[in-house]
């Protein structure tokens, strides 16, 4: 039984409606109860063992659940909400969806460091020995890193240059090393820019020995993690290493999200395709093809950009806090179920 579940056996206490069993009855449903709940017999065993049919064992423990002589309580963490998860991992199609509890005053910023807590969590439960993880850059992915404490033997790859290689120490390559380190794997950093002046010095950086050797393993994560931004100052990465004109235009296109340097309008189509030449990042068909793609993002100013990526179909997992899972529950029209993992640009 799930350690989250929780069954009481409340025997002659159950109250007055329980009390109208006779204790034969009492007695007997308590036990057809402990075998069922708590032991995990079937129904099938219990009716051999009281030599009864399989139906009258079904009745008693439909009745003992009528009559309160058995209560089945579901816990989780204080700070998991399990009812906006199941939601939310339904309405857009997800593999998993958890949502964290966000304080009042936490709602307006973005990405609130519990969620790579836990992310962490997530990924320990997720990854198992033998994968390769790749790691996007994004603040809330260092979070994730920085509060791993267990993690299967596997290797670790970076999936997208850094946002400034002056603080690679303090960003995406260390998440990698620290996950690399946890696991016990192997790592394979990328030592670059994310964003470079031109398609041509991109393409030279890709070729490098030590970015190539990376690159290889693209096509082998089993596991990856990214983060999301909306297009605004300082929630976008991207946006904040282009020029005033260059933002022009992008937002002229409808960018409302970027994921990896890749851009998505409202509805989960890319756009500004030309961008990706300049970056040192995973490609979006690459992504498309790793099984499992968790993007870890919060926040009321980053729903609507969770929104358009999750309907790109390039994310299979989520996890966020309420104050964007709210959003996200309200937002107009059934998006197509990410597990299609379809092209939004066939369309």
């Amino acid at each position: 039984m799930n350690s989250s579940e929780e069954i009481a056996l409340t025997g002659f206490s159950a109250g007055r409606s329980a009390m109208r069993m006779g204790p034969a009855e009492l007695v007997q449903a308590a036990a057809m109860a402990r075998r069922f709940y708590l032991e995990g017999k079937s129904k099938i065993q219990i009716a051999e063992e009281f030599g009864v049919s399989r139906f009258k064992v079904a009745r008693v423990l439909e009745t003992a659940l009528e009559r309160d002589l058995v209560r089945i309580e579901i816990r989780v963490p204080a700070e998991l909400d399990a009812e906006r998860s199941d939601a939310l991992r339904a309405r857009y199609g997800l593999r998993h969806a958890v949502v964290v509890e966000s304080p009042d005053e936490a709602e307006e910023s973005p990405d609130p460091e519990n969620l790579g807590e836990v992310a962490a969590d997530l990924l320990g439960e997720l990854v198992a020995e033998g994968d390769v993880l790749g790691l996007a850059w994004g603040r809330s992915t260092i979070h994730m890193a920085a509060a791993l404490d267990r993690l299967p033997q596997c290797t670790v790859v970076q999936l997208t240059g850094v946002y400034d290689a002056g603080t690679a120490e303090r960003g995406s390559v260390e998440a990698v090393r620290r996950a690399a380190q946890v696991s016990g794997g192997d790592a394979h950093p990328i030592y670059a820019p994310m964003l470079l002046p031109d398609a041509a010095t991109a393409t030279a950086l890709r070729n490098q020995t030590g970015i190539a050797r990376a690159f290889e393993y693209f096509d082998k994560v089993t596991v990856a993690c990214v983060s999301i931004g909306s297009w605004e100052p300082g929630i976008s990465t991207v946006h904040d290493m282009l020029t005033d004109e260059e933002r022009g235009h992008y937002a002229s296109l409808g960018v409302a999200a970027e994921m990896s340097a890749h851009l998505f309008d409202s509805d989960g189509r890319r756009v500004g395709r030309d961008l990706g030449e300049r970056c040192i990042t995973v490609e979006a068909d690459r992504l498309r093809r790793i099984p499992e793609v968790i993007a870890i993002a919060g926040g009321r100013r980053k729903a609507a950009a969770i929104d358009a990526v999750l309907r790109s179909g390039l994310v299979t997992s989520l996890v966020t806090d309420t104050a964007a899972a709210d959003l996200l529950m309200a937002a107009g029209g059934p998006p197509s179920p990410a597990l299609d993992r379809r092209d939004p640009d066939s369309e």
